[in-house]
């Protein structure tokens, strides 16, 4: 029988290759990547079965390149490997096409667990944070304002890029847009938010994990 191909990401090389050790015995490494732009192009190039990889990535974060890599792949499945323990992203994941998600504070059994239950066409939660999903569905106290139900997928890649520091230019050599289409989504997604500078903007992906806070 075939090995499942898992691709994995995270911008921690150390813990791609801890992990690339963990699951080589029983699974095929087709390849390890660190942010979600180059995720997306090996996902359409080696086609895996499964995916392996984290919310907060570089260049595009794991739930918008999860909503892309379904688009991609539907049969895909994905495992969100993250340390992010609050029910708002373990909701957001699923609803963007998660299989799975798992804490990396995680025992490697655990991890392993996920993989062949996805790849049997099940869901995976880990029982860390169980209590915490179910507990999130029950009460529903708070209902931030979604970050998908205010920008465009667009605008969540340039703030996402304007965050972690890049220039206009940069974004869209990145984007393979013109500066002035940068320019005009940045007004526009400012305009959405009401927020009025880089530094606000960076908070509010913070608060909304598009990036890490450093």
């Amino acid at each position: 029988m075939n090995k499942p191909r898992i691709l994995l990401c995270d911008d921690h090389v150390l813990f791609s290759e801890g992990l690339r050790r963990i699951l080589e015995p029983q699974f095929e490494i087709v390849r390890c990547v660190e942010n979600g732009r180059d995720l997306l192009a090996a996902a359409e190039r080696l086609r895996p079965d499964v995916i392996l990889m984290d919310i907060s990535m570089p260049l595009l974060n794991g739930i918008d390149t999860a909503g892309q890599l379904k688009t991609i792949s539907p049969a895909l499945r994905i495992i969100f490997l993250t340390m992010h323990e609050d029910g708002t992203f373990v909701k957001a994941a699923f609803a963007a096409g998660a299989s799975g998600y798992v804490l990396k504070r995680s025992a490697p059994s655990e991890i392993i667990s996920a993989i062949h239950e996805v790849c049997q066409g099940r869901m995976f939660i880990s029982p860390l944070i169980e209590a915490t999903v179910r507990s999130a569905v029950a009460k529903r106290k708070r209902k931030p304002r979604k970050l998908k139900s205010v920008l465009t997928a667009r605008q969540r890649e340039i703030l996402q890029l304007l965050a972690e520091g890049k220039a206009p230019k940069e974004i869209s050599t990145t984007l393979n847009i013109s500066t002035r289409t940068v320019e005009f989504h940045k007004y526009r997604l400012m305009e959405a938010v009401g927020l009025r500078s880089i530094a606000e903007l960076t908070r509010y992906a913070v608060a909304h994990g598009i990036v890490q806070a450093c």
